[in-house]
């Protein structure tokens, strides 16, 4: 089971704006179509720092080899098979 998307901006400023009209929690996920642990994490994000940005899009180790690396290595490799890996990185 995989994680579930980001909502857009959109979304998360429908939910600051719904809440602020007084509408329940249960009442807003169901119109933005969203959980209710969402609503309110996204409410509350917005209450403590004004903002409701995802922070998720910076996650994960940076890539040892850039694409343009990748390229060059893979164009390295196909010019002749038989290299070790300590020629290529030679």
């Amino acid at each position: 089971m995989g994680k579930a998307a980001d909502l857009s901006k959109f979304d998360r400023g429908q939910i600051v704006m719904v809440r602020r009209l007084g509408t329940s929690i249960t009442e807003t996920a169901r119109l933005v179509g969203c959980s209710r642990f969402a609503v309110v994490s996204i409410h509350t994000k917005w209450i403590n720092d004004s903002d409701t940005s995802s922070r998720r899009q910076g996650v994960g180790r940076p890539r040892v080899i850039k694409e343009k690396g990748c390229r060059r290595l893979s164009r390295l490799i196909k010019q002749n098979r038989r290299q070790t890996v300590a020629h290529l990185t030679a």
